[in-house]
């Protein structure tokens, strides 16, 4: 499906409000491909997603689930105490940190009974009996993967596609496992790098995603062999997408740095640096989702310096142009480059 996109680019999933059925169709229409994101939405607003953007456009689009990882057992109290003391300065209450598997059950018979042409995971590997449940029904099956050893297992369980996450990538890590130790939660590559190598360990087609911006990014990890280029901070700008008005301001001003970050989810994240990421990221337990629902009140509040600015290093480089205008000039740009250096080696 991904090899033959007029233009080869992907509105990455965004959980958490900014992959919406607008933004999704855009992408869709203007020849990229857009995913929505499954992610904290409850099987009915997914549904309602499914159903909206299936009438805004005719053309295929995904939908992305994460895999549920097991359950913490690391003790927590002291940072919930901690979120606690910081919701109380500005009138929040924290949630209840427990863990939940996100619906994933009734999201994965919900896409089954949709019929979603392309299905994708994030945060670990689908069931093999699920599947072949899902190819069953036409499905394109991605997983999303940060290094060698993950794509082999994806490899082994049915992928038909991967998504090879390099470190710049904006948002949650999508490591199957979190070592709780390292800021990535463990090897961390940059997008070619992580590309080379995935290449190299399996035969499959991948997708590159993480800190992507510009056609000469995009044109980039083709020529190392992608298939298409997935993008998300780069659309977070956009008129379409669901992104909060704090953060819109906080991407256009483009003064803050990046760090990686388990404060608000208890899972690594990369996102703007602001007062609740330096203050407690050292503190940060590795327990997802305990640590999401804890903070979800308090990001919710929306105040900045609380809440989880997600985006990719080159955010800065992102415009607030309409999606489609961004697919197009994205592709006007990889068009150039190509023929630039055809020009070039032709010359030489």
């Amino acid at each position: 499906m991904f090899h033959t996109l007029a233009v080869p680019v992907i509105a990455a999933p965004m959980a958490g409000g900014a992959s919406t059925p607008e933004l999704v169709a855009a992408v869709s229409d203007a020849g990229g491909f857009g995913f929505l994101a499954a992610g904290y939405a409850t099987v009915e607003q997914l549904a309602e997603k499914i159903t909206q953007t299936s009438q805004l456009t005719s053309k295929p689009f995904g939908v992305n689930l994460f895999v549920p990882g097991t359950r913490s057992t690391a003790d927590i109290s002291s940072y919930v105490d901690r979120v606690k003391a910081c919701a109380a300065k500005i009138g929040a209450v924290p949630g209840d940190p427990r863990w939940d598997d996100d619906n994933y059950a009734a999201k994965l018979e919900l896409v089954l009974a949709l019929r979603v042409p392309v299905v994708s995971f994030t945060f670990g590997l689908p069931d093999v009996d699920d599947v072949q449940r899902l190819k069953a029904t036409g499905a394109t099956i991605v997983v999303t993967v940060t290094t060698p050893s993950e794509a082999r297992q994806a490899q082994q369980i049915g992928a038909d596609v991967l998504c090879v996450q390099g470190a710049d990538a904006g948002g949650h890590r999508g490591t199957f496992t979190d070592d709780g130790i390292s800021p990535g939660g463990g090897e961390l590559y940059g997008t070619l790098a992580a590309l080379a190598l995935v290449r190299s360990t399996v035969d499959l087609p991948v997708i590159a995603t993480g800190g992507l911006t510009s056609g000469a990014d995009v044109a980039a990890v083709l020529a190392a062999g992608a298939v298409a280029a997935q993008l998300g901070t780069a659309f977070l700008g956009c008129p379409e997408a669901g992104t909060a008005a704090a953060q819109r301001e906080a991407l256009a001003e483009g003064a803050r740095r990046t760090a990686l970050t388990r404060a608000f989810s208890g899972r690594p994240a990369r996102g703007l640096v602001n007062r609740f990421l330096i203050e407690h990221s050292p503190h940060a337990p590795a327990a997802y989702p305990n640590v999401h629902h804890l903070t979800r009140p308090v990001r919710a509040t929306g105040e900045l310096e609380v809440m989880s600015l997600w985006a990719g290093t080159t955010y800065p480089l992102a415009t607030a142009e309409p999606a489609a205008d961004i697919v197009r000039r994205l592709h006007n740009e990889v068009t150039e480059v190509v023929n630039t250096l055809a020009e070039r080696f032709k010359r030489g």
